[in-house]
C-alpha cells in the first residue's frame, strides 16, 4: 500500500463518521452487560444454556474489542486531521496555538471521563483515551511505516501487564446465584450512595491501571489510526494484500480465543484475553475496510450511521445513563432473569432507538450537545 500525501486542507470524510457510527452503536452491546454489575458483569449459569454459549462464540468472532479498537483508530486519525486542518490555515511556526487548544481538548476529555467514571459509569473509556491521546499525538510528524513501527511497541509493551493482570489467580466464584453474585447484586441495585462507593474503588483502579497497560494499549491503536490516514485507508479501504492478512488473523485469532475461553483451563481462559485484543485489532481493519467501500465518502450513502457518528460523544454518554437507569432502578430484577440474548436484545431495540434518535436530532440541530459543549470549552480555554 502505497503512502499517499495528505491534501493541504483536509476535507471531511463521510467514511469516519459512518465508522465512528458503528463504533459507538457496537459498544453498547459490550457496555450492556456491565450497566447493572459494573466491575464483574454478566453472571453466567453454572451450566451455560445453548443460546449463551451460540451468543458469546459470536462476540468472540464480531464484537468483543472491535468497537473499542475502532474508536481508538478514529480519535488518532482526527487528532492527526485536525492538526494538518490547522496547518493548511497557517504556517507551522504559527502552531502554538493549536497546539494549546488539542492539548486543551484532551484535558477535557480526561475532566468528562472523570465525571463519567465516578458518577454514571464507571467501565467509562474517555479518560484512557485523553491520556493515550496525549503520548499519542506526540508522534503525529512520523510517516506511516514509522508510525506503525511505534504502534507494535506500544501494543507489544501493555500486552505484557495485561496478561500478567489476567494470570493473577482469583478464588471467588461468579455464577448466577452464587453468593459472590447475590452480594454484587445488592450492592449496585442499592442506593446511590452505595453504588458510588463502588464507582470510586472501579475508578481508582482505572487509574493504577492505566498508565501501565491501557495507555500504551489505545496510544498504539491512535498511531495505527494516523498511518492509516497518512495511507488514505479512510478514503479508499485496506489495498487487496493488507485486507486478506487481516481477515486470515481475524477469524485464527478469533477461533484460538473462542478454544481458550472454552478450555475450562483457568490459565488458558486468561490468555484467551490477549488473543482477543490482537483479533480485534485485524477485525476492526476488516469493518473500516467494508465501511470505507460501502460509504465511499459520499455524505448520502449510510447517511444514518453517519449522522449517530456525528452524535457519538453524546449517545455514548446516553447510552451510560439509559442502560444503568434501566438495570439498577427500573428493572434490577432483569439481572437475574436475562439469558445473553435478552441483553442482545436490549441493545438491539436500543440501537434502533438511537438512528431515530439521531435522525430526528440532526432535523433540528447542526451539532449534538456534549460535541457543542467541548469545543466551547476548548475555544474558550485555548
Amino acid at each position: 500500500m502505497d503512502e499517499q500525501s495528505a491534501s493541504t486542507k483536509p476535507q471531511r470524510l463521510a467514511n469516519l463518521d459512518a465508522i465512528r457510527g458503528v463504533g459507538v452503536l457496537g459498544i453498547f452491546f459490550l457496555n450492556i452487560y456491565f450497566m447493572g454489575n459494573s466491575f464483574y458483569g454478566y453472571a453466567p449459569h453454572a451450566v451455560q444454556p445453548i443460546g449463551d454459549i451460540g451468543i458469546e462464540l459470536l462476540s468472540n468472532f464480531f464484537l468483543e474489542g472491535r468497537f473499542f479498537s475502532l474508536f481508538a483508530m478514529l480519535f488518532g486519525a482526527g487528532m492527526l486531521i485536525q492538526f494538518q486542518k490547522y496547518q493548511s490555515e497557517l504556517t507551522i511556526n504559527a502552531s502554538q496555538p493549536f497546539l494549546k487548544q488539542q492539548k486543551w481538548r484532551l484535558y477535557w476529555l480526561i475532566i468528562f471521563g472523570i465525571f463519567h467514571g465516578i458518577f454514571i459509569f464507571p467501565g467509562d473509556i474517555l479518560l484512557s483515551y485523553g491520556v493515550s491521546g496525549l503520548l499519542a499525538f506526540k508522534y503525529r510528524y512520523l510517516d506511516a511505516d514509522a508510525l506503525i513501527r511505534q504502534a507494535k511497541w506500544f501494543i507489544f509493551l501493555s500486552l505484557i501487564p495485561i496478561a500478567l493482570i489476567s494470570l493473577t489467580p482469583d478464588d471467588q466464584v461468579y455464577l448466577r446465584d452464587s453468593t459472590l453474585y447475590i452480594e454484587q447484586l445488592s450492592a449496585w441495585t442499592g442506593s446511590y450512595s452505595q453504588q458510588l462507593l463502588m464507582h470510586l474503588t472501579m475508578f481508582g483502579y482505572m487509574v493504577l491501571v492505566i498508565p501501565l497497560t491501557l495507555m500504551w494499549f489505545i496510544a498504539g491503536l491512535m498511531l495505527i489510526g494516523m498511518a492509516l490516514y497518512k495511507r488514505n485507508v479512510f478514503s479508499l479501504g485496506l489495498d487487496r494484500k493488507l485486507l486478506k492478512q487481516c481477515l486470515f488473523w481475524a477469524l485464527a485469532l478469533s477461533l484460538i480465543d473462542s478454544v481458550l475461553s472454552f478450555s475450562g483451563n483457568s490459565l488458558l481462559v486468561a490468555l484467551s484475553d490477549v488473543v482477543l485484543l490482537l483479533s480485534a485489532i485485524a477485525c476492526a481493519l476488516v469493518y473500516i475496510h467494508i465501511i470505507c467501500l460501502l460509504c465511499n465518502n459520499n455524505s448520502q450513502r449510510l447517511i444514518a450511521l453517519q449522522n449517530v457518528g456525528k452524535l457519538a460523544f453524546s449517545l455514548y454518554i446516553l447510552q451510560s445513563i439509559v442502560g444503568i437507569i434501566l438495570l439498577r432502578y427500573l428493572l434490577p430484577e432483569w439481572q437475574q432473569q436475562l439469558d445473553r440474548a435478552g441483553y442482545m436484545s436490549i441493545a438491539v431495540i436500543y440501537t434502533i432507538v438511537q438512528l431515530l434518535l439521531a435522525h430526528w436530532y440532526f432535523r433540528y440541530f447542526k451539532q449534538g450537545p456534549l460535541e457543542k459543549l467541548w469545543r466551547y470549552l476548548v475555544l474558550k480555554r485555548g
